[in-house]
């Protein structure tokens, strides 16, 4: 596993740098600055608000809870108003609750920590406004369980939940970002596309995640 994500990021890197270097060598656009077709990179941070539903329709109170997202993000050009823009996030969802047993109340709270891969089509109607859909892959890098009551409090961190649990999945997003210059403003929605019970022989748990995202970024 740890050849792997360090062949993963290894070839993230090339990929940047790749990049970086065809936007150096770019030659320059008859148009206004603001909209010059370049390839840009960028770092961006902020908060996920994050919940879970039931797939299967039953049942299932959670409260939402805050996580943090923090990565970089890379756009390619195809004209003057397109773009690709890939992303590479480390993103916390997850969801709490509380409850009532034997005579207590109870608290639970479950905070996943992903990889994600945002992969969006952009369009940019204007100098100031960016809209972005398309889908996202997310590999799960740890899960942390916490229950307490009025007397103890049990943590419990992990890998994954169970030996079954999904910790690749496919999920879909989009939103738009508020462009002010260098600074970039952006929201966005999303949720799996894929239960997280793994090839669908464990039950539990068997509910996806959805979150709305804030984040700040900085263009170079």
């Amino acid at each position: 596993m740890s050849k792997l994500k360090a062949s993963t990021m290894k070839k993230i890197i090339l990929t940047f740098a790749t990049y970086i270097a065809l936007s150096s060598n770019a030659s320059a656009q008859d148009m206004s600055p603001d909209l010059e077709p370049k390839v840009t990179v960028g770092l961006k941070a902020g908060l996920n608000l994050s919940n879970v539903y039931d797939t299967k329709g039953e049942a299932f109170n959670a409260d939402a809870k805050l996580g943090f997202a923090l990565g970089g993000f890379i756009t390619i050009p195809f004209g003057d108003y397109l773009a690709f823009q890939s992303e590479i996030l480390l993103s916390q969802k997850g969801f709490q609750g509380s409850g009532f047993l034997l005579g207590s109340t109870y608290s639970f709270t479950r905070t996943t920590t992903y990889l994600d891969f945002p992969l969006l089509f952009a369009l940019r109607p204007t100098q100031f406004l960016t809209f972005l859909i398309g889908p996202q892959y997310s590999f799960l890098l740890n899960q942390k369980d916490v229950f307490g009551n009025a007397t103890t409090t049990i943590a419990q961190e992990t890998e994954f939940k169970n030996d079954n649990i999904r910790k690749n999945t496919l999920c879909f997003t989009g939103g738009l970002d508020i462009n002010l210059n260098k600074l970039i403003l952006g929201g966005r929605i999303g949720w799996d596309l894929l239960a997280n019970n793994g090839n669908g022989t464990s039950q539990t748990p068997r509910y996806k995640n959805f979150w709305y995202q804030a984040t700040i970024g900085y263009r170079f």
